[in-house]
């Protein structure tokens, strides 16, 4: 059987890319469809191993941020990819739809869908671009075409697989699409031995993008004003301008660590006290269960994909808002609790890179395709 992987695009190595990573490690022939390649990238690093087609309109819209303004091109860049000799083809799906491209009369075609695509359907991005009214004119535009576009491709899709029961949801709501939760691959087991006879420091993590929709400002003046330990690790994306901000507003007691290797990210899990997510409306959320594989507790908004994955009280703490008020009150709550390492490893597990291979190959045998 002759199988494709297809993705948004390859920029940056982030959670979705994990997972491509993954299903290209379980279809090891399949070749790589995607709107273009960023060359030197953290994701072409990733995936130097396996054959990168991209599409027609690459040469373009790969160079600096274009391919976000030049997003009304999505239907022309996905139809110009033909899959027509293919038997299956599995889409890595989320904000550049990654759907529409042509296909055979018995091309069987798997979306696993980290979220409907944020911009055209209200949800907070990680830039605020609605604030610049020439833009907010091009979107009202442009979003109402790419919404037809993204519900017409949505209907060529044999079977839908989200990584969360939230993304599920707005499956159904925007798409009227039944979907079967399969949640991401999390590398679980290799946190739990970083994590092997390591002592805790007193001091709060966050891992993410230096963007905007992260909470990371608000997470900064709580520790700040209460004099907490914070060290953040995570890059700039794209025009945020989030990190001028935060070095404006840290003190000696916030670090900002820029990009780490892994080994770096796991020490950083396995050593902190706590870890902080406060992202709203988060799709999934990767990083919560990596805490909790590596013994450390989470701090999460409660909102999202974090309410699968963070049990009040007993892996984390919810918290109602990003007020820095709600967060120091959760610090305050969260040094009264005692943490059971072992109760949060075990609940980490649920979310494991070898139960994502098990499931995922479950699903396309019982479907007759492989």
């Amino acid at each position: 059987m002759k199988v494709a992987l297809v993705h948004d695009y390859l920029k940056e190595y982030g959670g979705a890319e994990r997972v491509l990573r993954v299903l290209a490690d379980l279809f090891p022939q399949a070749p790589i469809y995607t709107a273009f390649l960023v060359k030197n990238s953290t994701a072409a690093k990733q995936f130097a191993d396996r054959k990168i087609r991209q599409s027609s309109w690459a040469w373009l819209i790969k160079h600096g941020n274009l391919y976000s303004p030049l997003r009304f091109l999505l239907p022309s860049i996905w139809r110009s990819i033909d899959l027509s000799d293919y038997d299956l083809v599995i889409t890595s799906c989320s904000g550049y739809i990654a759907r529409g491209f042509v296909r055979g009369k018995k091309t069987k075609v798997i979306a696993y869908c980290h979220t409907p695509p944020r911009f055209l359907y209200g949800y907070q991005t990680s830039i605020n671009w609605q604030k610049y009214w020439p833009v907010r004119v091009y979107a009202l535009v442009v979003n109402h075409f790419l919404r037809l576009f993204d519900f017409t491709s949505a209907q060529e899709v044999d079977y839908w697989v989200v990584n969360s029961k939230n993304v599920a949801a707005r499956v159904e709501k925007f798409y009227r699409r039944e979907s079967t939760v399969i949640y991401p691959p999390v590398e679980v087991e290799r946190l739990v031995k970083a994590s092997q006879k390591v002592k805790k420091e007193n001091y709060f993590f966050i891992a993410a993008r230096l963007v905007g929709g992260k909470g990371l400002e608000q997470a900064v003046k709580a520790a700040v004003e209460v004099g907490v330990k914070l060290k953040i690790a995570g890059e700039q994306a794209g025009w945020a301008g989030t990190r001028k901000r935060l070095e404006e507003l840290k003190s000696q007691n916030v670090e900002l660590l820029g990009r780490v290797s892994d080994q770096e990210l796991f020490n950083l899990y396995a050593k902190a006290k706590g870890f902080m997510a406060l992202e709203k409306d988060v799709d999934f959320g990767m990083t919560p269960v990596e805490a909790m594989a590596a013994g450390t507790p989470v701090i999460a908004l409660n909102s999202g994909g974090y309410r699968e994955t963070v049990i009040d009280g007993k892996t984390g703490i919810l918290v109602k808002n990003t007020k820095v008020r709600a967060i120091q009150r959760a610090m305050k709550r969260f040094n009264q609790i005692k943490w059971d390492k072992e109760a949060l490893q075990t609940h980490a597990k649920k979310f494991s890179k070898e139960r994502f291979k098990k499931e995922i190959k479950n699903f396309v045998k019982k479907l007759g395709l492989r």
